[in-house]
Protein backbone atom coordinates (compact mmCIF):
# COMPACT_ATOMS: atom_id res chain seq x y z
CA UNK A 1 0.00 0.00 0.00
CA UNK A 2 1.53 3.09 -0.89
CA UNK A 3 1.00 5.78 1.41
CA UNK A 4 2.57 8.92 -0.66
CA UNK A 5 0.17 11.68 -0.43
CA UNK A 6 -1.25 12.32 -4.76
CA UNK A 7 0.95 14.69 -6.47
CA UNK A 8 -2.03 17.10 -7.42
CA UNK A 9 0.00 19.20 -9.72
CA UNK A 10 0.51 16.76 -11.79
CA UNK A 11 -3.10 15.54 -12.31
CA UNK A 12 -4.60 18.81 -12.75
CA UNK A 13 -3.80 22.92 -13.96
CA UNK A 14 -6.01 23.92 -10.45
CA UNK A 15 -4.93 24.58 -7.08
CA UNK A 16 -7.51 22.63 -5.68
CA UNK A 17 -11.19 21.73 -5.98
CA UNK A 18 -12.79 25.77 -5.67
CA UNK A 19 -11.05 26.74 -8.62
CA UNK A 20 -12.34 23.59 -11.15
CA UNK A 21 -15.54 24.82 -13.00
CA UNK A 22 -16.55 21.00 -13.22
CA UNK A 23 -16.55 20.51 -9.32
CA UNK A 24 -18.11 23.68 -8.96
CA UNK A 25 -20.69 22.97 -11.43
CA UNK A 26 -21.13 19.52 -9.65
CA UNK A 27 -21.55 20.93 -6.07
CA UNK A 28 -24.08 23.62 -6.96
CA UNK A 29 -26.23 21.27 -8.99
CA UNK A 30 -25.84 19.11 -6.21
CA UNK A 31 -27.14 21.11 -3.79
CA UNK A 32 -29.81 22.61 -5.89
CA UNK A 33 -31.71 19.68 -6.80
CA UNK A 34 -31.51 18.76 -3.43
CA UNK A 35 -33.40 21.63 -2.20
CA UNK A 36 -36.05 20.88 -5.51
CA UNK A 37 -36.37 17.03 -4.31
CA UNK A 38 -37.19 18.68 -0.70
CA UNK A 39 -39.96 20.76 -2.32
CA UNK A 40 -41.22 18.30 -5.11
CA UNK A 41 -41.24 15.45 -2.03
CA UNK A 42 -44.85 16.15 -0.45
CA UNK A 43 -46.11 16.53 -3.94
CA UNK A 44 -44.91 12.78 -4.73
CA UNK A 45 -43.15 13.99 -7.61
CA UNK A 46 -39.33 13.50 -8.40
CA UNK A 47 -37.41 16.23 -10.04
CA UNK A 48 -37.32 14.20 -13.32
CA UNK A 49 -40.85 13.57 -13.22
CA UNK A 50 -41.50 17.48 -12.74
CA UNK A 51 -39.29 18.48 -15.87
CA UNK A 52 -41.72 16.37 -17.65
CA UNK A 53 -44.26 17.38 -16.61
CA UNK A 54 -43.22 21.04 -16.93
CA UNK A 55 -42.25 19.92 -20.72
CA UNK A 56 -45.54 18.02 -21.44
CA UNK A 57 -47.21 21.74 -20.29
CA UNK A 58 -45.86 24.04 -21.90
CA UNK A 59 -45.58 22.44 -25.37
CA UNK A 60 -49.23 22.05 -25.07
CA UNK A 61 -50.32 25.32 -23.64
CA UNK A 62 -48.64 26.77 -27.06
CA UNK A 63 -50.72 24.35 -28.83
CA UNK A 64 -48.28 22.11 -29.67
CA UNK A 65 -48.32 18.06 -29.85
CA UNK A 66 -44.92 16.61 -28.82
CA UNK A 67 -44.03 13.77 -29.09
CA UNK A 68 -42.00 11.34 -26.54
CA UNK A 69 -38.50 11.97 -28.57
CA UNK A 70 -39.55 15.86 -28.61
CA UNK A 71 -40.28 15.61 -24.71
CA UNK A 72 -36.77 13.55 -23.77
CA UNK A 73 -34.71 16.14 -25.88
CA UNK A 74 -36.12 19.27 -24.39
CA UNK A 75 -35.42 17.67 -20.99
CA UNK A 76 -32.19 16.29 -21.46
CA UNK A 77 -33.15 12.85 -20.90
CA UNK A 78 -32.58 9.60 -22.96
CA UNK A 79 -35.43 7.69 -24.82
CA UNK A 80 -35.24 5.23 -22.35
CA UNK A 81 -35.31 7.12 -19.31
CA UNK A 82 -37.73 9.20 -20.68
CA UNK A 83 -40.38 6.37 -21.51
CA UNK A 84 -39.73 4.75 -17.96
CA UNK A 85 -40.76 8.65 -16.36
CA UNK A 86 -43.99 8.64 -18.99
CA UNK A 87 -44.96 5.58 -18.05
CA UNK A 88 -45.15 6.20 -14.34
CA UNK A 89 -46.67 9.70 -14.66
CA UNK A 90 -49.31 7.81 -16.65
CA UNK A 91 -49.80 5.14 -13.97
CA UNK A 92 -49.91 8.41 -11.40
CA UNK A 93 -52.46 9.40 -13.65
CA UNK A 94 -50.98 12.51 -14.06
CA UNK A 95 -50.62 12.02 -18.08
CA UNK A 96 -52.42 10.41 -20.89
CA UNK A 97 -50.61 9.07 -24.03
CA UNK A 98 -52.32 9.90 -26.96
CA UNK A 99 -52.14 7.71 -30.17
CA UNK A 100 -51.42 10.24 -33.11
CA UNK A 101 -52.08 8.98 -37.13
CA UNK A 102 -49.01 7.82 -36.88
CA UNK A 103 -49.97 4.15 -34.80
CA UNK A 104 -46.08 4.19 -33.37
CA UNK A 105 -46.10 7.67 -31.82
CA UNK A 106 -47.69 8.78 -29.06
CA UNK A 107 -48.14 12.07 -27.81
CA UNK A 108 -48.38 12.47 -23.83
CA UNK A 109 -51.24 15.10 -22.52
CA UNK A 110 -51.48 16.57 -19.10
CA UNK A 111 -54.66 15.24 -17.05
CA UNK A 112 -56.72 17.65 -14.92
CA UNK A 113 -54.42 15.63 -12.24
CA UNK A 114 -51.34 16.47 -14.15
CA UNK A 115 -52.10 20.25 -14.50
CA UNK A 116 -53.44 20.48 -10.53
CA UNK A 117 -49.94 19.25 -9.77
CA UNK A 118 -47.74 21.07 -11.85
CA UNK A 119 -49.95 24.50 -10.72
CA UNK A 120 -49.41 23.12 -7.44
CA UNK A 121 -45.36 22.31 -8.10
CA UNK A 122 -44.38 25.23 -10.09
CA UNK A 123 -44.59 27.81 -6.96
CA UNK A 124 -42.81 25.88 -5.11
CA UNK A 125 -39.77 25.56 -7.32
CA UNK A 126 -40.15 29.34 -7.76
CA UNK A 127 -39.63 29.56 -4.81
CA UNK A 128 -36.36 26.79 -3.96
CA UNK A 129 -34.86 29.18 -7.04
CA UNK A 130 -35.49 32.35 -5.61
CA UNK A 131 -34.12 31.42 -2.40
CA UNK A 132 -31.44 29.61 -3.92
CA UNK A 133 -29.98 32.31 -6.29
CA UNK A 134 -30.88 35.17 -4.15
CA UNK A 135 -26.90 35.62 -3.53
CA UNK A 136 -26.56 36.54 -6.96
CA UNK A 137 -27.44 39.88 -7.03
CA UNK A 138 -29.74 41.72 -10.34
CA UNK A 139 -26.99 42.59 -12.98
CA UNK A 140 -25.47 39.22 -12.18
CA UNK A 141 -28.41 36.55 -13.28
CA UNK A 142 -27.91 37.81 -17.30
CA UNK A 143 -24.53 36.74 -17.48
CA UNK A 144 -25.45 33.68 -15.38
CA UNK A 145 -28.66 32.68 -17.55
CA UNK A 146 -26.64 33.36 -20.42
CA UNK A 147 -23.61 31.05 -19.61
CA UNK A 148 -26.15 28.55 -18.33
CA UNK A 149 -28.11 28.91 -21.62
CA UNK A 150 -24.59 28.08 -23.54
CA UNK A 151 -24.04 25.19 -21.33
CA UNK A 152 -27.22 23.88 -22.05
CA UNK A 153 -26.46 24.08 -26.21
CA UNK A 154 -29.19 26.50 -25.94
CA UNK A 155 -27.65 29.15 -27.51
CA UNK A 156 -24.86 29.14 -30.65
Amino acid sequence: MNNEPLDFSRLTPHRGPEESSGFLLWKVSTLWRRAIEEALDPLGLTHPQFVILASIGWFTSEGEQACQAKIGKHAGLDPNTTSQILRGLQSKQLIDRLRSSDERSKHPVLTPAGAAILTRSFPAIEQVNAKFFASMDTTERPLILNTLRKLARLDP
